[in-house]
């Protein structure tokens, strides 16, 4: 009997198991993961949250503040640097042009050569100058015994030059008096000829006299009128060789003058010696400057830079202070900084600056170097009139230089980084 009852319970249970096993997958219970959290510790996480977010913010907050305490900073500023523009010292032709836009260049190197041919032929006639001022010294200076000897002689024959002179004046002036006369007496057969003309011409019109007489009054008026012209030639030859007799004798007398000074002569000759020395250092100083003219046609960068702007080219021909060629050093660069005045309260010179390039988004070290002469608005083309009445308060803005640390190596910007007028944005450490 209890075999019985095992086999049907066994029969049952293997029945309901098998029922079990074959219901759907969708009829079992769904049982919690164990990632599941309680509802009650949702709030206490969002506080969490809020508070770290607050105290984030605050931070932030407070660490901007403090920078801002700290620095003063500003986008309106630039790199500035001297621009380096070379010009012609000469003029002449241009013959060579090494250089182009851009290129990096170093002190000394030949940017321009000017056809040197004409400063070669001014060299080499400044040295034949030179040479025949030595030449000339040089015999100057056996001339002032020669002078003693000559001297006597020189006033006899100075005084034989004054005798001829008077007698050559007088001649000429009788001569001169001579024509004089002539010319009046040909001046009034003229007008008497002139006048017979006249009434000839009346007569030979009412044919009371033949054409015959008529033409030799012609002949007659015109011959006289020659004659005329040729006395007024001859009494303006007479002038001047009246006016060439008194200079001969004017000469002749400043040589007598001259010659009745025979000291003076041979002191005279001491001056020439010294002045024909005096030639000497003269041509040896054209001769510098025909040298110096010759180094002008190579013209060289006179700092190690980069090619900013070329405006010359090979074959034009340029004039004495024509630009040619702009050289940037890279060494010689600053940043221009716009500040605002409310920001110059604690601003000094000396002051370390983060200079940050917008170009390459990298910073660089500094310093103030000073605040500037005024602001901006002084220096500009049109100041401000204050006075007008219509006056409205802008903050004004005043340049402040900024100069780079450089380091001790002494290769600053060496890669040309830096250029006038890149964009910058400069932060000081005020306090």
């Amino acid at each position: 009997m209890s075999n019985n009852n095992n086999s049907s319970q066994n029969t049952h249970g293997a029945v309901l198991e098998s029922e079990e096993m074959t219901a759907p997958a969708a009829a079992q219970p769904i049982q919690p993961t164990d990632d599941r959290r309680p509802h009650g510790e949702k709030p206490r996480t969002k506080l969490f949250a809020a508070a770290g977010a607050a105290l984030i913010v605050a931070i932030a907050g407070g660490w901007f503040l403090h920078n801002a305490w700290l620095h003063e900073d500003t986008d309106d500023a630039q790199v500035d640097g001297h621009i380096m523009a070379l010009s012609a010292r000469i003029t002449g032709h241009v013959e060579q042009v090494n250089v182009i836009e851009g290129q990096m260049v170093h002190a000394g190197e030949v940017l321009v050569v000017i056809d040197p041919s004409d400063y070669n032929v001014a060299a080499e006639q400044a040295k034949a100058n030179l040479a025949d001022a030595e030449a000339m010294a040089a015999g100057s200076r056996w001339d002032v015994p020669i002078a003693s000897a000559t001297a006597w002689s020189d006033l006899d024959s100075a005084k034989a030059g004054v005798r001829n002179g008077q007698a050559g004046v007088g001649a000429a002036a009788q001569e001169l008096q001579s024509a004089k006369a002539e010319l009046i007496a040909a001046k009034a057969n003229a007008q008497k000829t002139d006048a017979d003309l006249v009434r000839y011409t009346q007569l030979v019109a009412k044919q009371d006299v033949s054409r015959q007489q008529y033409d030799q009054a012609l002949a007659a008026a015109e011959a006289n009128r020659a004659a005329v012209t040729g006395s007024g030639a001859v009494v303006q030859a007479d002038q001047q060789t009246l006016q060439q007799a008194r200079a001969k004798l004017l000469q002749a007398q400043a040589n007598l003058e001259n010659a009745r000074t025979a000291p003076d002569q041979v002191s005279l000759v001491h001056e020439k010696y010294d002045a024909a020395t005096a030639q000497v250092e003269l041509r040896k100083a054209e001769l510098d400057q025909a040298e110096l003219n010759l180094s002008y046609t190579i013209i060289r960068s006179p700092v190690t830079g980069v090619i900013g702007r070329r405006s010359v080219e090979v074959g034009e021909n340029v004039s004495v202070g024509q630009e040619l060629i702009d050289v940037v050093p890279l060494d010689d660069v600053w940043v221009t900084a716009n500040f605002k005045e409310t920001q110059l309260a604690h601003m000094h010179p000396g002051d370390p600056v983060e200079i940050k390039v917008d170009a390459y988004g990298r910073s660089w070290q500094g310093h103030v170097t000073n605040l500037g002469g005024g602001t901006g608005s002084v220096f500009s083309l049109l100041p401000p009139e204050n006075a007008t009445g219509n006056y409205v308060k802008v903050v004004q803005r005043v340049p402040v230089r900024i100069d780079f640390d450089r380091p001790s190596s002494g290769d600053f910007n060496a890669q040309g980084f830096l250029k006038p007028g890149l964009s910058v944005e400069p932060e000081v450490t005020v306090r």
